[in-house]
C-alpha cells in the first residue's frame, strides 16, 4: 500500500477507537470531502478559500489521507497570501488526489464492514 496517499496507522487507530461507529466516520469524511470540494472549486475570495482548505487540510490529517492534507496546507497557506494566480491548478490538484483516495477509503469501509 502507498503511504503517501493514505497512512494505515492512522486507520487502524481510528478504528481502534470507533469500533462500530467506523464506517460511518469513512462515510461522512467522504460526503464531507465533497462538499469541501466543490466549495474550493468555486471559492472566489481569498478568506473562504483558506477556511475550506483549513477545515479540509485538518479532516484530511486526522483520516490519515497525508498527501490531501498536505495539499490542503499549501493552498491554506497561498490564501493566506493572498497568492491566488495559479490557484486553479493546485485545486486541481487536491481534486485528482481525492480522486485517488476516495475509493481506498470505500474499500476500507467494506473491509470494516466485513469484519
Amino acid at each position: 500500500m502507498d503511504n503517501t496517499h493514505l497512512d494505515r496507522d492512522v486507520l487502524s487507530a481510528l478504528q481502534e477507537v470507533m469500533e462500530d461507529g467506523y464506517p460511518e466516520l469513512l462515510d461522512t469524511f467522504l460526503s464531507d470531502s465533497e462538499e469541501r470540494l466543490s466549495l474550493l472549486r468555486q471559492a472566489d475570495d481569498a478568506d473562504r478559500l483558506g477556511a475550506t482548505a483549513h477545515s479540509f487540510k485538518g479532516s484530511s490529517s486526522n483520516m490519515g489521507a497525508t498527501r490531501l492534507a498536505e495539499l490542503c496546507h499549501e493552498l491554506e497557506q497561498r490564501a493566506k497570501d493572498k497568492k491566488l494566480e495559479g490557484i486553479e491548478a493546485l485545486v486541481g490538484e487536491i481534486d485528482g488526489e481525492f480522486a485517488i483516495v476516495r475509493p481506498l477509503f470505500e474499500a476500507e469501509r467494506q473491509r470494516s464492514l466485513a469484519e
